[in-house]
């Protein structure tokens, strides 16, 4: 049969051709239309075909084969993998129907179908292959070595931070580096701790859950309000991109807020939250790399990746580390060796950066759509937060109850998050968060178009 054939309408004057490419042939060879073995036409032919950029064929080749879709050899061109068909959305063989995927406009999720799996693949194959006997010993409660000297040098030179791989802890995700943080907190007496208003329930409960206590502490368009802090010696904020805002912490904020940690002995807990997606601005360096004897840097490869990999870091102050250590073997003595000398695979050869790249394109390209979409479907919202990140505030007009919109929504199938949910003690206008990184561009339309007719 024509690869053509199996594709849906791919209008090439409406924006993400590309993705919707990559998006029909993922469906066509899920449902069979291209079956198990089948061979594609070249890249070039098909986008003669097509009309298209040869780009842009190559490009949805490449995803595809990084998902185990596709396989490519040289000199055998391109082929559907002979057990594509049988994986369900989450790449699990399985013989029931393949689960809905993540709910439309849900924040806080990537694409789980782009996750590298072919990369993936084979960087665990080449970490089990040359792992010395060793390596499978119980491991150092920080981490494998050569993930935390891998980790340091991208960290140092993807977000300007200043850590040797000994500062560096590795963690099953941003959630236990909190829980490293939020243990020795506790044991020092420094049981209130400040929190971004509006800003994370997911983050909050996490502190709670440690017997902290939370001090809400506004946010505007320039971030945290460092002036508010009051009487807390620990605050946790996300200086990149403010979750759900978007605003990114200013200059003088920065400084103000390192004097703040200097001046009272404080912790200041940087959650490097969507630090890797920027579309409209200048990276931003972290904080720790300005003061890192009062900052904890927390990230993780939750976005970037997939949140089931488990794959975090954790860079505290040195006065701190010796604590957070004796915490992670308490914790879990360490960790998955195999899977930690994997992701150092991936990181040194490239393919973590080289997903990344694949990654900002679509989110982009979708992040676009979901604008577009709310300027046709629905003019009445300001929407702002849209320079970085895998999400945007819908701010909502004055009297709509975003509770009851949002709760109609989930009702609907959607996912969006009402504003008014993630303020602690602050007010505000009404508005949705609105995620956009794991649905496609006509996906997100739609979406945007129910949201309409529920409002």
């Amino acid at each position: 049969m024509a690869v053509r054939e199996a594709l849906v309408d791919l209008d090439r004057a409406r924006p993400g051709v590309g993705e919707r490419l990559t998006g029909a042939l993922r469906e066509a060879i899920a449902g069979r239309r291209i079956p198990p073995g089948a061979r594609l036409p070249s890249s070039r032919d098909l986008a003669a075909d097509l009309g298209v950029s040869r780009g842009l064929v190559v490009s949805a080749y490449e995803q595809l084969v990084a998902e185990g879709r596709l396989v490519s050899r040289r000199g055998s061109g391109t082929v559907v993998a002979p057990e594509a068909a049988e994986v369900a959305d989450h790449g699990h063989p399985s013989p029931a129907p393949a689960p809905a995927g993540v709910a439309p406009l849900r924040p806080g999720v990537p694409d789980l179908g782009m996750f590298p799996r072919a990369a993936w693949r084979r960087a665990y194959e080449r970490a089990l292959s040359s792992a010395l006997d060793t390596d499978l010993d119980y491991t150092d409660p920080a981490g494998v070595p050569r993930l935390r000297a891998e980790l340091a040098s991208y960290l140092g030179r993807v977000r300007a931070a200043r850590a040797g791989a000994d500062a560096v802890v590795v963690t099953t995700g941003a959630a236990q580096a909190l829980s490293l943080l939020g243990r020795v907190l506790a044991a020092r007496g420094m049981v209130e701790v400040g929190v971004e208003d509006p800003g994370s329930a997911g983050i909050r409960d996490h502190l709670l859950a440690h017997g902290l206590r939370l001090r809400p502490v506004p946010v505007d368009d320039r971030g945290l309000v460092v002036s508010a802090l009051g009487a807390v010696r620990a605050v946790f904020v996300t200086p990149a991109h403010q979750f759900p805002v978007g605003a990114v912490l200013a200059p003088d904020r920065r400084a103000e807020l390192i004097a703040w940690a200097r001046r009272t002995g404080g912790l200041v807990i940087e959650d490097d939250y969507d630090a890797e997606f920027r579309y409209d601005r200048e990276p931003v360096g972290c904080l720790q790399g300005l003061a890192p004897d009062v900052v904890a840097l927390v990230g993780s490869a939750s976005k970037a990746l997939a949140p089931g990999l488990r794959r975090g870091w954790l860079v505290p102050p040195p006065a701190w580390l010796g604590a957070v250590r004796q915490a992670k073997c308490d914790a879990d003595m360490g960790g998955s060796a195999l899977e930690q000398l994997a992701f150092a695979e991936l990181l040194a050869s490239g393919g973590y950066d080289r997903h990344l790249r694949r990654a900002r394109r679509a989110q982009r390209t979708r992040r676009d759509a979901l604008v577009e979409a709310l300027r046709r479907h629905l003019p009445q919202v300001r929407v702002s937060g849209i320079a970085a990140g895998l999400h945007l505030v819908a701010e909502l007009p004055a009297g709509v109850d975003d509770r009851a919109l949002a709760a109609r929504a989930r009702a609907a199938g959607l996912g969006p998050l009402a504003l008014s949910d993630l303020r602690l003690g602050t007010t505000g206008p009404p508005g949705l968060v609105l995620g956009y990184a794991a649905r496609s561009p006509d996906e997100l339309s739609a979406a945007v178009a129910a949201l309409a007719r529920l409002l």
